[in-house]
């Protein structure tokens, strides 16, 4: 028994060194899988990753270069932000007011941003970015937007056929100008355009400030009331089966195709002139 007393504190150590040696060697897979931080300080010339933001920037000698640091915070899993005017601003997201900040060293402007991906309108200052589909519908006056003194509702069309816009609207792909007209509505330019889906159309009547969709040609082109501003319309048609068609000489001609001829023709009002074309 004496003997067996005499080895337990010799089984206690080499116990105690085995457990120091197994968490020696397992600290560097605990620290190869610990997460990037949400925040991080950088100079003002580093790469601001995709996502991040810039929320405050100050004057720093430890930037050499530029004098200036920036915080930056990842925008993921965040639904409203503030950040300064030179940050970029992430996909999905707008600027919902603007004002005058000492913490937005450099710009002396800071920034309230929202994520409007769940959302389908939206009140936002002129120099913000408009996602992807959403469209304006209306301007005005705000002095909540420092530095513009302009702020735009906007709506996401995504699930619409037909809206009506301001004439600064980015107008998604597929959508064409069906009436533009004068409105107050409009602050800025005061002139407000009805605008139409027409992915799933094969024929259309369009303002001649319409871009023309893909594998669309201009089949007919008038004056016209109904399109403030030019005062032509066009008749416009999708061709992605046929294999000739006549066509307005100022009509864009889809890939592919080729011009085989030439017409004088009342039908193409500015120009007088048609084209026969043909795939090619």
């Amino acid at each position: 028994m004496k003997t067996a007393r005499k080895h337990v504190p010799h089984l206690i150590a080499a116990v105690l060194m085995l457990l120091g040696l197994m968490t020696a060697a397992s600290a560097p897979a605990q620290a190869a899988t610990q997460q990037v931080t949400a925040s991080a300080t950088v100079c003002s010339n580093a790469t601001i990753p995709a996502g991040w933001v810039v929320t405050w920037s100050y004057s720093s000698s430890n930037c050499p270069g530029t004098g200036v640091a920036y915080n930056i915070t990842d925008s993921n899993g965040a639904t409203n932000l503030t950040v300064c005017s030179m940050s970029p601003i992430p996909t999905n997201w707008v600027v919902t007011w603007s004002y005058s900040s000492s913490n937005c060293y450099g710009t002396g402007v800071a920034y309230n941003i929202a994520n409007v991906t769940n959302s389908t309108n939206a009140t936002v200052c002129s120099m913000s970015p408009i996602p992807t589909n959403w469209v304006i519908t209306w301007s005005y006056s705000s002095s909540n937007c420092y530095g513009t003194g302009v702020a735009y509702n906007i709506a996401n069309v995504t699930n619409s056929t037909n809206a009506t816009v301001c004439s600064m609207s980015p107008i998604p792909t597929n959508w064409v100008i069906t009436w533009s007209y004068s409105s107050s509505n409009c602050y800025g330019t005061g002139v407000a355009y009805n605008i139409a889906n027409v992915t799933n159309s094969t024929n259309a009547t369009v303002c001649s400030m319409t871009r023309i969709p893909a594998n669309w040609v201009v089949t007919w082109s008038y004056s016209s009331s109904n399109c403030y501003g030019t005062g032509v319309a066009y008749n416009i048609a999708k061709i992605t089966t046929e294999t000739t068609a006549s066509v307005c000489s100022f009509s864009p001609l889809p890939a592919g195709w080729i011009v085989t001829g030439s017409y004088s023709t009342s039908n193409c009002y500015g120009s007088g002139t048609g084209y026969y074309i043909r795939k090619a």
